[in-house]
Order: structure tokens, then C-alpha cells, then sequence
């Protein structure tokens, strides 16, 4: 059996399992790992080479900054300050939205969707409304945020790069002429559509267990209050502006010399060196869950590269179309096969795979390359279906409770809406 029939067969196991949730979703990563090990697809350095990736160590790192915000209380507080102004499940799905694709127009939007979840979660303790009607609006958000400048995504600098090897390129700006219209019209769909089918499921701490925790805390003299209450006060500024100086790093990346994954553990050895937290609240702070499942299915992102099976994919659909195909039929093609991938890779190893090929085929057919790129970018965009599709999404995966399907439910209609909005604009920007 060759390697890309094997890749193909752990791919329909991986949709199938993490559909079916029988077994615990990051059992099921690692098992991808040890099959494609056992079948000689990949090495044991590759296959289990994700769970040093830059990403997961992000996760780590930024899971303490969160865990720090948590016990701080600093994200109850700016949960607090946000319930102000919106009281609505509706309303603060708009806010949530608006503030994490701004914060996702000049940070990654794993760093957002890091930033974003710990006060996301004190938003839903401030205003009653469950975790998991908030957290999958601010996933999306943070992906769609990634369509408005060219330093959002990396598929952004690599679609730019492309072009540049060719003599063209895009303004800096200019991919907000897809990614604006896309994230208005998404804001609206949940806004007045989405929102009625997110899932509604209860977090674990219940409002008894909670007053039972303080009536059983052990009571304090004044001067002992007085002084906690001075000490959480310093932690609370301290987490504030470790918080403020990491995202702010994040953003100068390229001035400061160092990668994200670097500046989010600085971050967090910062948290515990300033004893804003101890190194038992920082353990216990990271979703070892996130880490298994996103370092385990880049295992498959792997044996879609290397085995060439992706390719295959691109290239066999797009054979089919022949010489004599409009612009937009190409356009549209490689649109759909970057949805499809980019729903089970990263949509950075997306980008890579898909957009080159965009361009070869641009040039041979002497089309406007921006048309083929763009369409390749917005696709990487859409992170919806699947829960394992982004790192955003496999953060908000155990705090909010989410089933597999629940992706699919609430982000299929939102594919749908991206692809026609995407193939209407696209002929009108770039032809």
C-alpha cells in the first residue's frame, strides 16, 4: 500500500474518530503519530515533532499568562468593564467579535485567541452567559481578523512573498477589501443568526459550589484582609502589565528579533518569577488536552506534505478543468481545495502548499496572479468546520465544552457564507 494511500486512510480515520468522540480526542492525535510511525510514512522524529512546535510551546506559555489573569482576577474585572456596556447574549457576541478582529488585525490570531480567552471567560461569569456561546464567536473572530492587513497571518507574508518572486505584490491594506466585507457579514450572522445554534452547555463550577467554597474559606482578622487585599492588588497590576508588555512584544516581533513562542514564555516565567502566581497554579493552568491534540494531528499536516498527498489533491482537481477555464473557475477551485485542507491542516502549511500552485498555474495561463492568491488566502481563512483546523479552535475546545460537530453546525453556513461573498468580490478587486 503506498504513502498516500495510507495518509488518505488516517485521514478519514482522524474525520471519523473526532467526530465519533469515543475515545478522548487527544488520545486520538497521538494515535495518528504511532500509525504513520508504524507504517513507515513518517520517522519518530517527525511524526512526533509537533510537540515542539513553536505553537504548542505558545499554547503552554500563554495558558500561564491566562491561568495568571484567572486566579488574579484580573479577567473578571475586564469582564466586568465589558458587561457594562453590553448586557445581551447578542450584544456581547458583537463586542467579543469587534475586539478580538482588531486585536487579530496586528497579532497572531493564536496570541488573540490566548489574550482573549481568559477574559472571554470572565465576560461569561460577569453576565451569566455560558462559555460556550461566547468562546466559538471569539475563535472565528480571531481568524477573520487575520484578513485585514498583510503582517495578520503568516499565509498573508507568504502569499506576498510569492508574489514578489514574480514582479507583483499586495498593498498592505488591501486584503481588508475581502477581509472587512467577510468579517462585517460574519459579525452579522452571529449576531442575528449563529447565536441561536451555538450549544448552550453548562461550565462545571456551578453558582452552589461556588458559595459553598466561600462560606467554607477560613476567616481572616482585619489586618490579615487588609494585607491580602493590598497583595492581590499588586498581583492584579503586575499580571496587567506583564499582559500589556507581551502583547505589545508580539506585536514588533520583527523589531524586537524574537518569535512569538519566545516572547509568550518570557511572559509567563514572568507571571511566576513576580509571584503573580506560583509554579503549582502555573502548572496546573495548562490544557495538557490543547497540547495533545494540536502537537498530535500535525502528524497528518506532515503526511500531507511530505507524501505529497496534497498535492495530488490540488493538482488532480485542477487537471480537470483544462486549458480553457475562465479565471474565476480557477480562482473558485483553488478556493475550495484550500477549504478543504486548511479544515484538517494548519492554514499556514496550507498557504505554502496551495498558494505556489496558485501561481504556477496564474503564470501559465497568463492570469492576474493576486486573483489565484488571494482566493488561496481567503480560503485558509476558513477555519470553521473542524475543531482541530486552527489553534484558536483547539484552545476554546475544553473550556467551552465543544463536541466536534458543534464546528461543523455553526461554521459550516459560515463557509458557506465566506465562499459567496469571496467569489462575488474577488472578480470586482482582482481581475
Amino acid at each position: 500500500m503506498s504513502s498516500v494511500t495510507i495518509t488518505l486512510l488516517f485521514l478519514v480515520f482522524a474525520v471519523v474518530m473526532f467526530a465519533w468522540e469515543k475515545i478522548p480526542l487527544g488520545l486520538t492525535a497521538v494515535i495518528l503519530c504511532v500509525g504513520f510511525i508504524l507504517t513507515g510514512v513518517l520517522s519518530p522524529a517527525v511524526a512526533f515533532s509537533g510537540f515542539v512546535n513553536p505553537t504548542v510551546i505558545l499554547f503552554a506559555a500563554l495558558f500561564v499568562i491566562g491561568g495568571a489573569l484567572f486566579e488574579t482576577g484580573v479577567a473578571s474585572d475586564i469582564g466586568g468593564l465589558v458587561t457594562r456596556f453590553a448586557s445581551t447574549e447578542r450584544s456581547l457576541i458583537i463586542a467579543i467579535m469587534l475586539i478580538t478582529g482588531l486585536l487579530s488585525s496586528v497579532l497572531s490570531n493564536t496570541g488573540t485567541a490566548a489574550v482573549m480567552l481568559p477574559v472571554v471567560v470572565g465576560i461569561s461569569a460577569k453576565s451569566g452567559v455560558s462559555r460556550s456561546k461566547l468562546l466559538m464567536p471569539m475563535a472565528f473572530a480571531s481568524t477573520l481578523g487575520g484578513l485585514f492587513t498583510l503582517i495578520s497571518t503568516p499565509a498573508n507574508m507568504i502569499g506576498q512573498n510569492a508574489l514578489a518572486d514574480i514582479g507583483s505584490n499586495f498593498g498592505f491594506f488591501e486584503f481588508s477589501l475581502i477581509g472587512l466585507p467577510v468579517f462585517i457579514i460574519s459579525v452579522l450572522y452571529f449576531a442575528f443568526f449563529a447565536y441561536k445554534f451555538l450549544p448552550d452547555y453548562k461550565e462545571e463550577m456551578t453558582e452552589e459550589t461556588s458559595t459553598k467554597k466561600q462560606n467554607n474559606a477560613p476567616t481572616r482578622s482585619h489586618t490579615q484582609g487588609v494585607r491580602c487585599a493590598n497583595d492581590q492588588g499588586w498581583k492584579k497590576a503586575a499580571a496587567l502589565i506583564i499582559l500589556l508588555l507581551t502583547v505589545i512584544a508580539m506585536i514588533f516581533e520583527q523589531q524586537i528579533g524574537l518569535p512569538v513562542h519566545v516572547i509568550g514564555t518570557i511572559g509567563a516565567i514572568a507571571m511566576v518569577l513576580f509571584r503573580v502566581i506560583d509554579d503549582k497554579q502555573a502548572y496546573r493552568s495548562i490544557d495538557l488536552q490543547t497540547l495533545f491534540l494540536f502537537g498530535g494531528t500535525l502528524s497528518l499536516a506532515a503526511a500531507l506534505d511530505q507524501t505529497g498527498t496534497g498535492v495530488l489533491i490540488a493538482d488532480g482537481v485542477i487537471g480537470l478543468l483544462g486549458e480553457n477555464a475562465a479565471p474565476m473557475t480557477f480562482a473558485a477551485v483553488i478556493f475550495f481545495i484550500t477549504v478543504l485542507l486548511t479544515n484538517f491542516m494548519s492554514n499556514t502549511a496550507t498557504a505554502a502548499l496551495v498558494i505556489p500552485i496558485s501561481v504556477s498555474i496564474a503564470v501559465g495561463m497568463g492570469m492576474d496572479p493576486r486573483l489565484l492568491v488571494m482566493a488561496a488566502i481567503v480560503g485558509t481563512s476558513c477555519t470553521y468546520a473542524t475543531p482541530i483546523s486552527t489553534p484558536a479552535n483547539v484552545m476554546i475546545l475544553k473550556p467551552g465544552g465543544y463536541k466536534f460537530l458543534d464546528f461543523m453546525k455553526v461554521g459550516f453556513p459560515l463557509i458557506i457564507i465566506t465562499t459567496l461573498l469571496t467569489l462575488v468580490l474577488l472578480p470586482i478587486f482582482f481581475q
